[in-house]
C-alpha cells in the first residue's frame, strides 16, 4: 500500500511527463550511437588512420556489446530497481561518450564504443517498464503513443544532425562532436530521471549469471572475429579454431542453462523457447533481416564518402529518403498489421526487393562518377518504405506462440539476436564490399563492390522471405505493441520486460 501511495504522489505532480522525456532522450541516444558510424566512419579514418577492417569494428563493437549486455540488463532492473540502473546505465553512457570523443586510435575507439553498448545494455532495458511505473492505465495509452514519432524523427534527423556536426567542425571537433552531442541528452537524462523517475517498484531477490553472461560473450566475438579480420589477414587456417570456439562457447552457455534451470536458478535464457518452430524461424529471420539492412546502410555510406567523395552531409541527405521511407512505412505497419497479420511482412519484403532492384540498375547504369542523389532518391524510398513497414509488427508476429512466463526471456533473447545479426551484416557485408573494391580503389571499383553487396542483400530479402513463412500468421493478443503486455503476477517482471523499438 505504500508504494501505491508513492506512485500517486508522484504521478500527480506532473512530473511524470518529465520522466517520460527523460526515458525518450535515453532512448534517442542509443538510436543514434547505432547510426551515426554510418556517416561518420570515413572522417573518423581520415583522422585516425586505421584499416577497413577498423571501420566495421567501429560500427560492430557497439552493437556486439549491446546484444551480450542485454541479456542480463534487464535482469539487473529486476534485481536492483529500474530507475537505479536507468541513471547508472545513462552516466556510464555519458562517461563512454567522452571516451569516444577524446579518442587517440581506432583500438581505444573500438574500446570505447564496447563500453557504450555495455552502459547502453544496462539503461535501455529499464524504459518500457518505467513507462509502465510512471503512468496509471487510463494514461499508459498517450505515453506509448509517444514512442514511435519521436523515435521515429530521430531515426531520420540522426544521419542527417551526424553529418552536419562532422560538416561543421565546431571548434576544430570534426566527428569528435557525434559523440560529444551525447553529453547534454545524457546529462538531461540523470537531471531529469534523478528528479521524475519513480523509485518504487517491485524487486526480485535473484544471483546473477555472470559466467553465463562472459560465455554468451565470447561465443558471439569468436563467431565475428573471423568474418571482420580474415580478409586482412589473409584467412589463415588458424581463424577455423576461432570459429570453432565459438561453437564450444555457446554449447557450454546453453549446457549452464540448462543446469541453472534444474537447480532452481534464474536462468539468462529460458530454452524451452527455442524449441518452438515459429521462435526459432523467427531468430533466423531477425539476423537475417537486420543482418542485411544495417550491412547494406553501412557500405552505402561507404560509397557515397570514400568513393564519391561526398561530404557527410550531403551523404546522409542523400540517404534521407531511405529514412524518410521507414518513417512512412512504419505508420503504415502499425496501422495494418491487425488486419494483415504475417502479411504484411512479405508485402513488407517485396518493397524492400524491389527498391533493391532499383539501387542495382541504377548502379549498373551509372558512369564513372557514380550515380546521383535522384537516381537513388526512388530505390532508395520504396527499400526504405517495405522495411519500415516490418519494424512494428515483427516482435509481436514472432512471439505469437510463447507462453506468458516465456515473454520476457524470448523477448530479451530475440533482442540480444538482432544485435548480432547487426554486427554480422557489418562483418560479412562489410568484407564482401572491401575485397571487391581491392587494393587501389576508385570510383568504379566502389560502384562495383557495391553492386555486389546489393545483390547479396537481394538475396538476404529473399531468405528472410522465405522464413517469413515459417512464423505465426497472427501477433499475440498481449504483444509488445500494447503497453499492458501481460497479466501481473507469475514471471511479471520478465512479462514486461523493457524492449526498445526495433529501429536502426
Amino acid at each position: 500500500m505504500e508504494k501505491t501511495s508513492e506512485n500517486t504522489t508522484e504521478n500527480s505532480s506532473g512530473r511524470k511527463w518529465l520522466g517520460l522525456f527523460a526515458i525518450l532522450t535515453a532512448m534517442i541516444m542509443n538510436i543514434l550511437d547505432s547510426t551515426i558510424v554510418n556517416v561518420a566512419a570515413p572522417s573518423i579514418q581520415a583522422d585516425l588512420g586505421g584499416t577497413e577492417s577498423s571501420l566495421q569494428w567501429i560500427a560492430a563493437s557497439y552493437t556486439l556489446a549491446l546484444a551480450v549486455g542485454l541479456l542480463t540488463g534487464g535482469r539487473l532492473g529486476d534485481k536492483y530497481g529500474r530507475r537505479r540502473m536507468m541513471l547508472l546505465g545513462a552516466a556510464g553512457f555519458l562517461a563512454a561518450s567522452i571516451a569516444c570523443a577524446l579518442a587517440w586510435s581506432p583500438g581505444v575507439l573500438v574500446a570505447a564504443r564496447v563500453a557504450q553498448g555495455l552502459f547502453g545494455a544496462v539503461m535501455i532495458p529499464q524504459a518500457f517498464g518505467l513507462i509502465r511505473d510512471l503512468f496509471p492505465p487510463r494514461e499508459i495509452g498517450k505515453a506509448f503513443g509517444a514512442l514511435g514519432p519521436v523515435i521515429g524523427l530521430s531515426t531520420i534527423a540522426g544521419p542527417i544532425v551526424a553529418g552536419a556536426l562532422v560538416d561543421a567542425d565546431i571548434l576544430g571537433t570534426g566527428w569528435r562532436m557525434v559523440f560529444l552531442i551525447n553529453l547534454p541528452l545524457a546529462a538531461f537524462t540523470l537531471l531529469a530521471g534523478r528528479a521524475a523517475l519513480p523509485t518504487a517498484g517491485t524487486r526480485r531477490a535473484m544471483r546473477l549469471d555472470g559466467v553465463g553472461a562472459v560465455l554468451a560473450g565470447a561465443g558471439m566475438f569468436l563467431l565475428v572475429y573471423p568474418l571482420v579480420q580474415g580478409r586482412e589477414l589473409g584467412w589463415p587456417s588458424w581463424l577455423a579454431a576461432v570459429a570453432a570456439g565459438s561453437v564450444v562457447a555457446l554449447a557450454l552457455f546453453v549446457r549452464r542453462q540448462v543446469r541453472r534451470k534444474r537447480a532452481g536458478e534464474t536462468p539468462l535464457v529460458e530454452l524451452s523457447v527455442l524449441a518452438k518452430r515459429s521462435y526459432t524461424s523467427g531468430v533466423g529471420f531477425v539476423i537475417v533481416f537486420f543482418g542485411s539492412i544495417v550491412g547494406f546502410s553501412l557500405t552505402t555510406g561507404f560509397l557515397l564518402q570514400l568513393g564519391m567523395g561526398h561530404s557527410p552531409v550531403r551523404a546522409s541527405l542523400m540517404m534521407a529518403p531511405w529514412a524518410v521511407g521507414a518513417f512512412l512505412g512504419s505508420g503504415f505497419g502499425a496501422a495494418m498489421m491487425g488486419k494483415m497479420g504475417r502479411r504484411i511482412l512479405h508485402l513488407g519484403l517485396s518493397l524492400m526487393g524491389a527498391g533493391l532492384v532499383g539501387v542495382y540498375a541504377v548502379l549498373r547504369g551509372a558512369g564513372d562518377g557514380g550515380p546521383g542523389a535522384w537516381e537513388l532518391a526512388g530505390p532508395f524510398l520504396v527499400y526504405g518504405f517495405g522495411m519500415g513497414m516490418i519494424f512494428v509488427p515483427l516482435f509481436d508476429i514472432i512471439m505469437g506462440e510463447i507462453r506468458d512466463h516465456e515473454v520476457g526471456s524470448a523477448s530479451g533473447l530475440l533482442e540480444s539476436f538482432q544485435q548480432m545479426g547487426s554486427s554480422l551484416g557489418v562483418a560479412v557485408l562489410g568484407t564482401v564490399f572491401f575485397s571487391a573494391v581491392g587494393a587501389r580503389p576508385a570510383t568504379g571499383e566502389f560502384v562495383n563492390a557495391s553492386e555486389h553487396v546489393t545483390l547479396i542483400t537481394l538475396g538476404l530479402t529473399a531468405l528472410a522471405f522465405a522464413l517469413g513463412f515459417l512464423l505465426p500468421r497472427r501477433a499475440r493478443e498481449t504483444g509488445h505493441a500494447g503497453p499492458a503486455a501481460v497479466e501481473e503476477p507469475e514471471g511479471a517482471a520478465e512479462a514486461v520486460r523493457e524492449r526498445e523499438p526495433a529501429l536502426i
